[in-house]
């Protein structure tokens, strides 16, 4: 940032982007109108739970969901910032889509505490193509001379359909779509949100926000993260001279690039980091870096994060995740 203007922003926003998609693949054109299929739905609470089938990749593949839509969708009246009385969305991400809706384990229910909340929600788990069950497939066929779509990107590719598919809903004001995940979905959510900037925010849940491998599970060197290669596939686990880094991964070491290069692609919109044993308070020093943007360009208390001793999220950390999503995505009307 030294010697950066705001007027110099977006072009050096333009150079960082352009290096990230050429390390971790360039994405597919985006779909215009996904397909949301409706299986079945049930009332809890105060929403309605649909489940869900929502096209994400060329080929028509899709992803299996939940949609959690309030009672308040129907007849909330509008405003002056929003004068079709839409409601704000977040996009949850996860291994599977059962845990956010509360179906699976415990304080991982994001969405139902959100839906509880007002907020329309979508609830995804990994798409088949990204199965950690299996080696990884390609989302799709890399044209001749670029460089293979890794994972993380592939699934942030499925997160900007998502943002789409929520955005196309009636009942869902476009301009306040979220995004969120814990651990695993917490990367998912960071790189979804950074390189798609319709997402309006982001909480990321102890996702490891740097490259650390001292950390077995800030794991970004694995085959299903940024370490895939088509001819190859590393023996998982810390690298070491029997288990060598390989993919991008292996490049951004070697060049000394870091996750706070991607963090900055997020200013000017707000983020928290919702810190447990993977990211304690020492990982202010990166976020830095994302601070020193947002003055640059004029903003404050975009970069926030909590924290917590554990991965785990806990009733508080729950509380503080529901409470960053209702002041931004609802902050009052613009006079």
């Amino acid at each position: 940032m030294r010697n950066q203007t705001a007027a110099q922003w977006p072009k050096r926003r333009a150079e960082i982007l352009a290096t990230w998609q050429h390390l971790l693949g360039t994405w597919p054109p985006l779909i215009e109108a996904p397909k949301v299929q409706y299986q079945e739905q049930q009332h809890r609470d105060n929403f309605v739970q649909h489940k869900v089938l929502v096209e994400i990749a060329p080929n028509y593949q899709t992803v299996a969901g939940y949609l959690l839509v309030p009672d308040t969708a129907s007849g909330k009246t509008g405003s002056i910032r929003n004068p079709q009385g839409r409601l704000p969305a977040v996009l949850i991400v996860y291994y599977d889509p059962e845990t956010a809706v509360g179906l699976g384990k415990e304080l991982r229910d994001f969405g139902a505490q959100l839906a509880k909340r007002g907020f329309v929600v979508l609830s995804i788990g990994t798409p088949e193509f990204c199965s950690l069950k299996a080696p990884f497939k390609p989302l799709c066929e890399t044209p001749a001379g670029q460089p293979p779509l890794q994972p993380l990107s592939a699934l942030a590719y499925v997160a900007a359909n998502c943002h789409t598919a929520l955005a196309n809903l009636p009942n869902v004001d476009p301009q306040r779509i979220g995004v969120t995940g814990h651990s695993y979905g917490g990367k998912w959510a960071m790189f979804a949100s950074c390189l798609y900037e319709k997402f309006a925010c982001a909480v990321w849940s102890d996702p490891g926000i740097v490259f650390e491998e001292t950390r077995p599970n800030i794991n970004y060197w694995e085959p299903w993260y940024l370490g895939w290669e088509a001819t190859r596939q590393r023996e998982r686990g810390v690298p070491s001279d029997t288990r060598p880094r390989t993919g991008p991964y292996k490049t951004m070491i070697e060049t000394g690039r870091d996750l706070h290069e991607l963090h900055a692609l997020m200013a000017p919109r707000p983020f928290l980091v919702s810190g447990g044993a993977e990211d304690p308070p020492k990982r202010w020093q990166a976020l830095n870096h994302a601070i020193a943007v947002n003055q640059l360009l004029g903003y404050t208390n975009r970069v926030a994060m909590t924290n917590r001793a554990t991965h785990a999220p806990t009733p508080e950390s729950n509380e503080q995740l529901c409470a960053f999503f209702e002041h931004v995505l609802k902050a009052p009307d613009v006079k």
